[in-house]
């Protein structure tokens, strides 16, 4: 039987932290971004109760079922796999008291491969490194969670309609707010679940029934601008999913005899000129499809705005996820050691990770100050030759083969021009202003977090 252990220092007492991993969310905001679990069926921490979910990608995905036992509120609880791909797991969770008020957080996982001695000389390596990785990311994200939001005046319960929820923010998004203590509604074409409602922005239709009592609303629904080549029609479909579903929710949160605080609405920083030069909100718009795209986006929120209710739009840069977006696309090329700078490398590149975007929704839903354009993006951009560099560095592979600028213009056009060859240099005016600080604001930090790769 092998066993390994992480311990780490919570600024919060033993009883405060059983309670934040207590809470609804909780499981899916501490699973790192490329495990790709999926869960089926959650459980409450109760003798006896079984929670069952699938890991892994495509074809390779293997279902877990595990049951809680050994459970000592406030202090302790086991999970143990009753099926899934060890040979035996018990995974017991401590939440121990320290001095002045603190607590460790102690992972203690006693575990079997299969195949006996020839499991495990083939995968003990490897399965060590993915459970020092996995544990690192999950005690990093609950001590900075805990820093960031446990018992301040931002915890105020508020009921939330969330668009896109099912997209890569969303995924993200959803769980930090019911780990909040927010109660998550969403809205989607095909509603599933508990707390799920329906709409149809193109034909203007949408439940009524979900704005009933909504305090906070947070759109981030519309077609994936990389989804494919910009043909006419996807260019209409990118347009249109953005303008008809922000007008039909803006239009309904302000009909409403009791409106929302706050209309949080995403959009992008390519709505600022492509120069080169730094720009905070206040900067020059752009030319070009997608300048035009986020102009009319945060136009199309006009009724909310005319009827009172505070609107935020979150102009956000490249997103940083492993789980998808434009990390996820290149990481199979810098693995194979095949990645490299893009077009010419000196255009700058406006990027945020993951979990610092999703402090910047739970903070425009709850901080009366923030309103109208808010950039999310990290507070230095930096050269693409710069990011491929770095991003080589972490995963610990060259990354000198170039993607000359006119493969780029040639395989994709417009969308190649407007997107990977960009040179947006943007910075975080409005949160620079109200002394917000970043989780990772240097990229290497950013990518060692997401990627599980220690320095």
């Amino acid at each position: 039987m092998e066993i390994f252990k992480k311990s780490t220092a919570m600024p919060v007492n033993a009883r405060k932290l059983w309670d934040w991993h207590m809470r609804p969310g909780a499981f899916e905001r501490l699973t790192p971004p490329w495990e790709g679990v999926e869960v089926e069926e959650g459980a409450c921490v109760e003798a006896g109760a079984r929670a069952r979910f699938r890991i892994g990608a495509g074809p390779l995905r293997l279902r877990w079922e595990a049951e809680i036992d050994d459970v000592i509120p406030g202090s302790q609880f086991r999970d143990r796999q009753v099926r899934g791909p060890f040979a035996e797991w018990e995974h017991t969770h401590r939440f121990l008291d320290e001095a002045e008020g603190r607590a460790l957080l102690e992972d203690e996982v006693h575990y079997r491969l299969p195949m006996g001695a020839v499991g495990a000389l083939a995968g003990g390596a490897l399965t060590r490194r993915k459970l020092r990785r996995m544990f690192g990311y999950r005690h990093e994200v609950t001590r900075r969670d805990l820093e960031r939001w446990f018992g301040g005046d931002l915890l105020e319960a508020k009921v939330v309609l969330v668009t896109g929820a099912g997209g890569l923010i969303g995924r993200s998004l959803v769980p930090l707010l019911r780990m909040l203590g927010h109660t998550v509604r969403t809205l989607s074409r095909r509603p599933v679940g508990a707390g799920a409602f329906g709409w149809d922005p193109s034909a203007g239709r949408i439940d009524d029934r979900a704005l009933e009592g909504v305090q906070a609303v947070i759109h981030l629904a519309g077609e994936n601008i990389a989804g494919g080549l910009w043909t006419q029609a996807r260019r209409e479909r990118i347009l249109r999913s953005r303008v008809d579903g922000t007008r039909l929710l803006a239009e309904a949160a302000a009909a409403l005899p009791v409106q929302p605080e706050v209309f949080v609405c995403a959009s992008g920083v390519n709505i600022y000129a492509a120069d080169g030069r730094p720009h905070d909100e206040t900067g020059r718009g752009g030319d070009g499809f997608l300048a035009e795209v986020c102009r009319k986006w945060e136009g199309s929120a006009q009724a909310a705005e005319t009827a009172g209710v505070r609107t935020v739009f979150v102009r956000t840069g490249v997103v940083l996820s492993p789980g998808g977006g434009a990390l996820g696309k290149m990481l199979p090329a810098f693995r194979l050691g095949l990645g490299g700078p893009v077009g010419g490398g000196a255009q700058h590149m406006s990027w945020i990770a993951m979990d610092d975007l999703v402090d910047v929704y739970a903070a425009a839903m709850t901080d009366v100050t923030l309103r109208g354009p808010v950039n999310a993006v990290a507070p230095e951009a930096v050269p693409q030759r710069e990011f491929a560099r770095v991003l080589g560095r972490v995963l610990r592979r060259p990354a000198v083969a170039p993607l000359p600028g006119f493969v780029v213009k040639g395989a994709l056009g417009q969308l190649g021009r407007e997107t990977l060859l960009a040179d947006l240099n943007v910075v975080p005016g409005v949160l620079r202003s109200r002394g917000h600080s970043f989780r990772y604001p240097r990229l290497e930090g950013a990518l060692r977090h997401l990627l599980g790769k220690s320095a």
